[in-house]
């Protein structure tokens, strides 16, 4: 990793110009075409040019997936082998990983714009890690066995649910899709994933990578394709046990839909948020809470389902602290995600550039202060913008309560901490939060009383695999990363024997 990290904008153009991305779907352990032959587009966000025609997959290749995964569930291929055989094989696919990491770099960043030092150092290492992690979890979970009394013999045990179909996001597509992969390949499941349209081409790969350290065929399927297509097949079959879905709430409520309307599968999702950092009066630090609100929203271009949004500031502090988060994001590099220098890539496609300038608009016709906010560089063909702030904003407006997904930050005021603790908590979202104070009581208090699945203390955005991640309210249920994942993708069955 180190050496890939020295290479110059140069090294990467001149790779990026040699890579080859496979774009075929991944089925039963090999690469093949949609069975209509149709493909789309996949255009690098840098400058909006074709990098793969990727296979659309249809209903019908859902169907033929689903029914792979289904045969190699039952014939117990992966799930029937001994807990360390399938730790050794999940060890080595890590490891394939690690070994890719120039090529799922590239991937990631052609895909969606994100700056190459971060998808070498962030996003392919974590996946590799969170692989490893389950793997290392997966022969160290025990079943139990009920307090029954004498005669009898109660066990609790923890079976795979079967064919799981994971539905993934564009922002983070190695990271979100291993969050989903690891725990429910660990606990014996099949899987077949359906990638973002925009972002593919590293799962793609990484079916292969799963191939080669022995995964099974048939284990784990990639169908790409569009969401109203592959997407809702997937979420309606009625051999799907379960939906693992990470994306916006309003797909997230059709899968419940899909789910209703077709065999009553389990549905998890993570769908979105619109996370609030709130600074009290007390807060010590004010240079370091700038730095954590400044990278909370301009982290991955603001494409950040738990991105610090919503700055919420008292009024003794806010002048002062606005100004040292200007200072931060006047740092921010904002250029081609190849050039390694670059810290703020493109917004992942045109829609969403659209989407982005569109709430920006609206934030200024609603009366706010705006800095910053232009579209940078049209004649590059890239999409990109420079980090917004609003300030001087009403909590009840929509750039206030609606997930942007791009690098804006909504500034608000308050007195006090219950009203600031209101404020916060004034969003049918309730994935991330973080509050700022020298208190610790106050910290532990207000930390308490945020509707949050993650509440930060005098940091945003720490995270690791060991820690669940989810949400409360409109943000989703259920969780991803940590132990409590495992439970996601296992069912619990009762043996009850009368020996008496």
């Amino acid at each position: 990793m180190s050496e890939l990290l020295k290479r110059s904008h140069e090294d990467w153009v001149r790779a990026a110009k040699n890579s080859t991305p496979e774009g075929r779907m991944f089925v039963d352990g090999d690469y093949r075409p949609a069975l209509s032959g149709e493909t789309f587009e996949s255009r690098t966000p840098r400058d909006g040019s074709v990098i793969a025609e990727v296979a659309r997959g249809s209903a019908a290749d859902v169907d033929s997936a689903v029914r792979v995964a289904r045969s190699s569930f039952e014939d117990g291929r992966w799930r029937s082998l001994a807990p360390r055989a399938r730790k050794q094989i999940m060890l080595r696919w890590a490891e394939l990983v690690r070994e890719h990491t120039e090529e799922l770099a590239l991937l990631e960043t052609l895909d969606v714009g994100k700056p190459i030092a971060e998808s070498v150092r962030v996003d392919v290492s974590s996946a590799a890690f969170c692989l490893q992690w389950y793997a290392e979890a997966l022969d160290k979970i025990y079943d139990e066995v009920a307090p029954s009394g004498e005669g009898t013999l109660v066990t609790i045990t923890r079976e795979p649910l079967g064919v799981v179909g994971a539905v993934v996001p564009w922002n983070y597509p190695l990271i979100i899709a291993s969050w989903k992969l690891a725990p429910a390949l660990a606990a014996g499941n099949s899987v077949v994933l359906k990638p973002a349209e925009q972002s593919s081409l590293s799962a793609l790969l990484l079916a292969r990578l799963a191939i080669e350290a022995g995964v099974p065929a048939g284990v784990f399927n990639v169908v790409p394709g569009l969401g109203v297509e592959a997407g809702q097949a997937l979420g309606r079959h009625p051999d799907v046990d379960k939906i693992a879905f990470t994306g916006s709430g309003d797909v997230g409520k059709l899968f419940l839909q899909y789910a209703g309307e077709s065999n009553g599968k389990q549905v998890q999702l993570e769908a979105g948020g619109k996370s609030p950092q709130l600074v009290l009066a007390d807060s010590s630090n004010l240079p370091a809470a700038a730095e954590a609100i400044a990278w909370g929203i301009c982290y991955n271009a603001g494409q950040t389902c738990n991105a610090g949004s919503r700055l919420l500031a008292d009024r003794a502090v806010k002048d002062e602290l606005l100004s040292r988060v200007l200072d931060v994001t006047a740092r921010f590099v904002v250029g081609d995600p190849l050039d390694p220098t670059t810290t703020m890539g493109p917004i992942v496609d045109q829609r969403q550039l659209d989407t982005v300038l569109t709430y920006i608009d609206l934030g200024r016709e609603d009366g706010a202060d705006l800095i910053g906010g232009r579209r940078l560089n049209p004649d590059s063909g890239g999409y990109f913008v420079e980090p917004a702030v609003l300030d001087k904003i009403a909590n009840t407006s929509r750039v206030a309560q609606e997930e942007i997904f791009g690098p804006v930050l909504s500034v608000l005021e308050f007195d006090g901490v219950e009203e600031g603790l209101a404020m916060a908590n004034q969003t049918v979202y309730g994935l991330a939060a973080s509050v700022w104070t020298k208190d610790l009581a106050t910290a532990h208090r207000v930390a308490g009383k945020l509707r949050a699945g993650t509440v930060w203390v005098n940091t945003f955005d720490a995270t690791d695999v060991f820690a669940p991640f989810g949400g409360f309210k409109a943000s989703g249920s259920g969780r991803d990363k940590s132990l409590h994942a495992m439970d996601e993708y296992s069912a619990l069955k009762t043996t009850w024997i009368d020996f008496s």
